[in-house]
């Protein structure tokens, strides 16, 4: 697809993968970027879904309702419903407005909760998602069925994929929606700033996670928007599996941290294992991860250190 002639909409684009997607297409000479916001556009009502695809060549659906285990637990049903009106009423929005593309990207939380590692896209269907987060997961999920099916029986372009858990600059720190690497850095730097020699860390440390650049994701997205053009969901990642007890270390050495974590196991751990396989994305569009996981954690570090700054 050749994006620089491409009248595009982004949804999420204010969000912390989508100003990343964005900067990524400006890089690329694209000009004619539409970014609707949520306070104008409420994506669970269909007429505003038809009003944001109306004239565009390409979609690229990033919005979401989304958070760590926390959230979650607090309100599955609200990560259901949202995840799963926004993305099937753009689909079908898309379809009538005769848009030439549309990528959606789904969720690692979309896999089975006991997948074989590394994770492999036949396995998608293999079970069902680890329980805090598969109302979100199964949501997510359903919109490759409708791609699928929207192509074969309307003709729709329709890509989806799978990025494993990001982090970054931009990411969000809220304790209580957050996810691990945001969550860890913020309680680490917390406990720096009031001199605490102890930091409680949900669960036994055990479960093992995939982190992709925020930055890498963003180019992943646009090369398969400007390439790909199967039906056949896409893992985005590096392969490189790291155990939260690891990143915790890891973390503390590169913050300064020299007290000691407890682990408090009446919290959940989440999915045992989390780590994908990338072939596809490297045969299919030529995608390979390029930030070094130490360098880009030093990034997002220092992002929360100078916002921190700024509060």
């Amino acid at each position: 697809m050749n994006l620089r002639d491409s009248k595009i909409v982004v949804t999420g684009a204010s969000g912390f993968l989508g100003r990343h997607v964005v900067e990524q297409l400006h890089a690329r000479g694209v000009d004619d970027i539409s970014v609707p916001r949520s306070k104008e556009h409420d994506l669970r009502l269909m007429e505003q879904c038809l009003a944001v695809t109306e004239g565009k060549d390409l979609v690229i659906h990033l919005a979401a309702h989304v958070g760590g285990i926390g959230l979650n637990r607090e309100k599955p049903g609200e990560l259901f419903y949202d995840n799963a009106v926004m993305g099937i009423q753009l689909i079908e929005a898309a379809r009538r407005n005769k848009v030439k593309k549309i990528v959606v990207v789904g969720t690692i939380c979309a896999y089975p909760n006991l997948t074989p590692v590394p994770f492999k896209e036949e396995n998608l269907w293999n079970g069902y998602p680890e329980v805090t987060n598969a109302p979100y997961g199964v949501a997510k999920k359903a919109l490759l069925v409708q791609l699928q099916a929207y192509r074969h029986q309307y003709g729709l372009n329709g890509v989806f994929l799978l990025p494993v858990n990001l982090y970054g600059p931009f990411d969000n720190f809220d304790p209580r929606s957050s996810h691990v690497i945001p969550a860890l850095i913020r309680k680490i730097q917390e406990a720096i700033d009031k001199g605490e020699k102890k930091v409680s860390i949900w669960g036994d440390g055990t479960p093992t996670r995939e982190f992709l650049y925020v930055e890498d994701a963003a180019e992943g997205i646009v090369t398969a928007a400007e390439i790909y053009e199967g039906e056949e969901p896409v893992n985005l990642g590096n392969g490189y599996e790291i155990s939260i007890r690891e990143l915790t270390l890891k973390l503390a050495l590169l913050m300064g941290y020299k007290g000691e974590f407890t682990w408090d196991e009446s919290k959940p751990n989440g999915q045992p294992r989390r780590c994908l396989d990338t072939e596809r994305a490297r045969n299919w569009f030529g995608f390979t991860a390029r930030t070094r996981f130490d360098e880009g954690l030093g990034k997002t570090i220092a992002y929360w250190r100078a916002q921190k700054s700024q509060l």
